[in-house]
């Protein structure tokens, strides 16, 4: 019991503990995804956007510009002379497309339905993110707690150690409080660090159901260098490209379509003459008008200036945001480092003041104090490996790239 504590804590520093990271991805992140997908409001959301979509395009595909109308109409004498004069008309009118409209509003209806999709894209990759989010927040949380309870149990075995002391009448019994006080207050952390992690599961469980929680979700980083496949910058770009198709629809959209009418009479005369009947065939040309178009013609205008707007600033902030991610994963790196030498040190220093005090060559304050300062760098490198793990997670997210 001497030494053991200490060795654990120099074999866990040696170990450097890590995540296994996957080729690009992580599958029990990509599970969960899939999992939170299925469960999400916002699935269910793209999924009606989606088929709205599909119905406008389904719509153009119809030979007709509008639904055909039929007019019945019937004319009789019989509340003046009633000589038996009755007459019966039935018409029906077909809307017709005008030259190039209709391609016009399939291309504009084949926008919407891009749109809809990389729109589901986004919001797939903002569900990723929180998830990420999770996972590592879980992670840290779970180092927390595992080197808190290490902590606990190695004060635990110098507590005891330092009771029997007391009663050999070598220590004070105000180091025997001192030391189970620093138990006590480690053992506290730990269960602060799992009631944390419990709040972070159940937001997991919301999100996933019944999938676990992974011990970490790693990933390798991807490439950097282009975002133009980012599926916020993609629903930018077919924001964009709708707009524009919209402005050559309402081009080519002046006036209402004309209405192609047949229409067939029945007329009887009455007074013992024979019916008569007639079909007559008719064309209605509405008339455009300036004043019809102008609104139209800027509300398309507007819309397109905004969605290029909104494309240009999307870059910029994707961009600023890889560069910042980059930055951070390089931060993440040289404080990994810098933490587990730091800890390494202090481990030793706490070794030696360990051996310097069962050799009743030190105090018990000054080894209670280096063994919290050991502990707490242990934690750190545990700690700054989930924000490695995580640094990671939010550059591939930065870029766009699902797990």
């Amino acid at each position: 019991m001497k030494h053991s504590c200490i060795r654990i804590l120099c074999g866990l520093l040696l170990a450097a503990p890590a995540w296994p990271a996957l080729a690009g991805s992580s599958p029990a992140l990509a599970a969960a995804l899939e999992s939170a997908w299925q469960r999400a409001l916002a699935a269910s959301e793209a999924s009606g956007r989606s088929r709205i979509a599909e119905a406008r395009l389904a719509a153009t595909a119809s030979p007709w510009a509008a639904p055909p109308s039929i007019d019945i109409s019937q004319r009789e004498n019989r509340l003046l002379r009633d000589t038996g004069q009755r007459e019966t008309e039935v018409g029906v009118s077909w809307p017709l497309w005008l030259p190039g409209q209709r391609d016009a509003r399939q291309r504009a209806a084949r926008g919407e339905v891009d749109l809809a999709s990389a729109s589901a894209e986004q919001l797939r990759l903002g569900l990723a993110g929180e998830l990420r989010e999770l996972a590592w927040a879980a992670a840290a949380l779970r180092a927390v707690r595992d080197e808190s309870r290490l902590q606990a149990d190695s004060l635990d075995g110098l507590a005891a150690d330092v009771a029997r002391r007391v009663d050999a009448g070598e220590l004070a019994h105000a180091d025997l409080l001192a030391a189970r006080a620093e138990a006590e207050l480690a053992r506290a952390d730990a269960i602060e660090a799992a009631q944390q992690l419990r709040a972070v599961e159940s937001r997991w469980q919301v999100l996933t159901g019944d999938l676990p929680l992974p011990d970490g979700a790693d990933e390798q980083p991807g490439a950097a260098t282009d975002i133009e496949r980012h599926p916020e910058l993609a629903a930018a770009q077919a924001a964009l490209e709708l707009a524009r198709r919209r402005l050559d629809a309402v081009k080519l959209d002046r006036r209402a379509p004309p209405e192609l009418t047949v229409r067939y009479r029945h007329d009887e005369p009455g007074a013992g003459m024979p019916a008569q009947d007639s079909i007559g065939l008719g064309v209605r040309i509405p008339l455009g008008t300036a004043d019809r178009n102008l609104e139209r013609d800027a509300t398309a205008l507007v819309e397109l200036d905004r969605a290029q707007v909104q494309l240009d600033r999307t870059r910029e902030r994707l961009r600023a945001d890889v560069a910042l991610a980059e930055q951070a994963l390089n931060t993440a790196h040289a404080a990994l480092e810098a933490g587990r030498l730091r800890a390494a040190l202090l481990v030793e220093r706490a070794a030696l003041l360990d051996r310097a005090f069962r050799a009743g060559e030190s105090g018990l304050p000054e080894l209670l104090r280096v063994r919290a300062a050991a502990a707490q760098a242990q934690q750190g490198v545990r700690r700054q490996l989930a924000m490695l793990g995580l640094a990671r997670a939010r550059l591939n997210q930065s870029i766009g790239l699902l797990p």
